[in-house]
């Protein structure tokens, strides 16, 4: 990975390169299995981009969802979900019959019904795991060695942890699982890993199947000069594997319970501010091992990945800790974090470190300063921008408004937790409304259309809309409503034929004219500090 440094200052400073990109998790990728996968929708999507000239294909994490089905709360934060396997490429590689991915039990179209995909999905799944261990190739099982030595680091944890799982059907590892098991004593380690010998290989598997599927969807796409962006959180799930396994690294008791938990803050949106529930690190832990996990964490990532952004940003300089017991968020205290230490030597470990810094919300001069420093471009939500002034007026200095935007920035009109831009505007008042209105210099049948094309023609280097926004779908195309939990939230899919000509004439329509056709080979340098 190594690269001359020159050279890279000196492609960087190019400030025609500009990146657009579109923001769309494969679960709503369209598909005859009632959710999303790797196989041939990805490439049609990947295809779409590429003739678009669009370079930036940004997904939200792949790890394995458990309750709520929310990526951000994921049993692991190595592995991958399996339920974005392609049956019909495990029949291809002979592991599945025809038959098998013929059947459709009647999915709903244009959403996910998770608990229906999971109940068609996981016994073929299982199916084809076995038929592999009992009759994989001499290369594909080589292959599978290979993955398990290079992997084991969090491959062994995590299969022993997903066959507990469902010994327990699915009741939480800190309090129902066998005491011993839950403190990881190393008797009832060997014991339960031996129990569960065979269960273990099908896990292991289905991360082969995974991680070789990943892998060819993500060649593909550099291939066509699309790159992945990738997204992982800050905190880890405390019903997680890292969580029972990881224990040295956050503020957890031997028995799983936490004594502190991460959220954020009372504010203009929540008078009780919001508790997460996720356990928080024991920073001085992870230091004095070098920050070795961090490390792991971020290589494993860039192997997935081209470029990652890393939500709640702010956490790595000082974050929101509640004491266990409370019930709101209002009686935390801000901790700080050794965020100038990590990076110093994750910039150090990688050649490239190419970071996007989810900055959103209160963030003070000594985050923007961790940011800068490691030339992390930040974000900038255009819907954000539209707040009253007064009756009819508009702060024409906010920094989310299109025309405020720095170079160095990612720009979005909403993301995952935003609502569409249609349903957005739909719901505003009339005053905001009529502010929109005048700034974007359009009717309410334009708002979509120009809302995307102000922050592709702003300053920033990188441009990102969601894939409803493209296809100017309503409130009903939401991803998610953070807050809240369950049905509807990371359910919505396209259907069939919204990937075809019309989306393509509207990204090309939105990013030719303003010179956002950089590629995948353009972008190992571009996010390089010194940016």
């Amino acid at each position: 990975m190594a690269i001359n440094r020159s050279i890279r200052y000196i492609f960087t400073m190019n400030k025609k390169i500009r990146y657009s990109g579109v923001l769309l998790h494969p679960t709503s990728l369209p598909g005859g299995h009632g959710v999303g996968d790797l196989g041939d929708a990805g490439r049609h999507f990947i295809d779409l981009l590429a003739e678009a000239s669009v370079g930036l294909w940004q997904i939200l994490p792949l790890g394995p969802v458990g309750y709520g089905n929310s990526p951000y709360a994921a049993r692991s934060a190595f592995a991958g979900n399996e339920l974005l396997l392609s049956l019909d490429m495990l029949a291809d590689d002979g592991y599945l019959e025809l038959a098998d991915v013929l059947d459709d039990p009647g999915f709903p179209e244009g959403r996910v019904d998770f608990a229906l995909t999971e109940s068609f999905k996981n016994p073929l799944l299982v199916k084809a795991a076995r038929n592999f261990l009992a009759s994989a190739s001499t290369r594909d099982r080589t292959e599978y060695d290979t993955f398990c030595r290079k992997h084991s680091y969090w491959l062994d944890d995590y299969a022993l942890y997903r066959a507990m799982v469902d010994h327990y059907n699915d009741s939480r590892w800190y309090s129902a699982w066998d005491a011993d098991l839950t403190k990881r004593l190393p008797e009832a380690l060997a014991r339960w890993t031996n129990e569960k010998d065979q269960e273990i290989g099908i896990w292991k598997v289905l991360q082969f199947f995974f991680f070789r599927q990943w892998q060819s969807l993500k060649t593909y796409a550099n291939e066509r000069g699309v790159a992945i962006v990738g997204d992982i959180p800050i905190f880890v799930a405390p019903d997680s594997v890292d969580a029972w396994s990881n224990r040295k690294y956050l503020k957890m008791e031997a028995d799983g319970s936490s004594n502190a938990l991460s959220g954020v803050p009372p504010d203009a949106f929540s008078s009780t501010g919001q508790l997460w529930g996720n356990p928080v690190y024991d920073w001085d832990a992870l230091e004095a091992d070098g920050f070795s996990w961090w490390i792991q964490r971020l290589e494993h990532q860039f192997e997935q990945t081209d470029l990652v952004r890393i939500d709640h940003f702010r956490g790595f300089e000082a974050y929101w800790e509640v004491p266990a017991g409370q019930v709101t968020a209002e009686n935390g205290r801000w901790v700080k974090a050794p965020g100038k230490a990590l990076f110093d030597l994750l910039q150090k470990h990688f050649d490239l470190l190419p970071v996007i810094a989810e900055d959103l919300g209160v963030i003070t001069p000594e985050v923007e300063e961790l940011r800068d420093s490691n030339g992390f471009p930040g974000m900038k939500i255009a819907h954000f921008a539209f707040n009253v002034a007064g009756p009819g007026k508009l702060d024409a200095d906010n920094a989310y408004l299109p025309h405020n935007y720095p170079q160095q920035c990612v720009a979005y009109t909403g993301t995952h937790d935003n609502d569409t831009t249609k349903g957005w505007f739909e719901k505003l008042g009339e005053g905001e409304k009529d502010i929109v209105r005048r700034y974007l210099s359009c009717s309410d049948d334009g708002i979509v259309w120009h809302l995307m094309r102000s922050i592709m023609a702003s300053s920033a280097r990188y441009a990102i809309v969601p894939m409803q926004d493209v296809l100017g779908l309503g409130g009903e195309a939401r991803m998610n409503l953070p807050g809240t939990c369950g049905v509807p939230n990371w359910c919505w899919r396209l259907v069939e034929n919204e990937l075809g000509d019309v989306a393509k004439s509207t990204l090309a329509a939105l990013v030719q004219p303003f010179g956002r056709t950089a590629t995948y080979k353009d972008l190992s340098l571009a996010l390089s500090p010194g940016n």
